[in-house]
């Protein structure tokens, strides 16, 4: 079974900087999207940042020109740098992978950004 393990979400400032990983255990290939989702209390679950295997990349126009997702050359890790965070990027941060055409989520990891 396929597992996404998120970790470094805390606490911030605004105007700080944040990096995010997942890493995926038990995945041997078959990786067609990575992406960061987020939520925040009272809002939908919104996709923040996607990677394309071939490494092309894209935004949600609030996020967009201060994070950025990238992976590892394995292509089994995601990561999403938050720069320049502002209090509005709050929330639950979520990996999500589909594998051989099933998707998988994380549990989650908490970003907090103070004012």
């Amino acid at each position: 079974q396929v597992q996404l393990m998120e970790s470094g979400g805390g606490l911030v400032q605004a105007g700080d900087s944040l990096r995010l990983s997942c890493v995926a255990d038990g995945i041997i290939g078959g990786i067609t999207h990575m992406a960061w989702y987020r939520q925040a209390p009272g809002n939908q679950r919104e996709m923040v940042a996607r990677i394309a295997p071939g490494g092309s990349t894209d935004y949600a126009d609030s996020v967009k020109g201060r994070f950025n997702i990238s992976k590892d050359r394995s292509g089994k890790a995601v990561y999403l740098r938050l720069n320049n965070a502002e209090p509005e990027d709050t929330g639950v941060y979520l990996c999500h992978m589909i594998v051989f055409g099933r998707p998988f989520w994380g549990q989650g990891t908490q970003v907090t950004v103070s004012s």
